[in-house]
Order: structure tokens, then sequence, then C-alpha cells
């Protein structure tokens, strides 16, 4: 059974397993490089699965799931390593863009088409 996690247990679950497991967290540069190539295989499976490229065989197993948890587990590290609340940062900027963004979409007309 897959149960709920706030961004702040998940931001702390991480943090023990690199403690037990990880042994250590990578530098931050070494986060930020991981995380570009997790964005990247991200991004292949995207352009295959959903846009206009051919699909590799190697690719058909890949899961956009897995993928995407991993961006979001090294997204959890350097948010560990920086102090950085990712609850507290979303809310922010949720309400910017909420505050910014009001009527934008909405009278966009290239998004009525």
């Amino acid at each position: 059974m897959i149960q709920t996690i706030t961004l702040a247990d998940a931001q702390k679950k991480v943090d023990a397993w690199i403690k037990d497991k990880g042994v250590r967290y990578f530098n931050e540069l070494t986060n930020v490089a991981i995380l570009m190539e997790e964005v990247g295989e991200v991004a292949r499976i995207m352009a295959r699965r959903y846009g206009e490229q051919s699909e590799k065989e190697s690719d058909k197993n890949a899961c956009l799931g897995d993928e995407m948890a991993d961006v979001l587990f090294v997204l959890m590290c350097l948010a560990n390593q920086t102090g950085v609340d990712l609850t507290e940062a979303f809310y922010k900027h949720l309400q910017k863009k909420t505050t910014r963004d009001a009527t934008r979409h909405l009278n966009n007309p290239r998004l009525t088409q």
C-alpha cells in the first residue's frame, strides 16, 4: 500500500537514507550534474513516448515514474544540503505565480484554441 508523504517528511527520509545507506551526500556540484542527468532521462522518455521521436527498443521498458522519482530524490538531496525547506519554497512559489499570473493564462488566446 502506498502512503501519502509530505515534502518535509520526504526530505527527512532522503536524509536518513543518505546517512544510513549512502555514507554521505555527494558534493553539491556533483549532485547538480546528477540532477541534470536524471532530468535528461525524463526528457528522453517524454520525447520518444509522447513526442515525435521514435522509441528505441532499449527504452520501451523505461519507467517514467522511476525517472521522475530519481529527479525528486536528487532535488531533495540538494535541498537538504543547502538548507532549503521545499514545503516553504513550494508555497512561496505558488503564491508568486498566483499573484503574477492571475489572469495571464486566462487571457492568452493561444490557450483557448
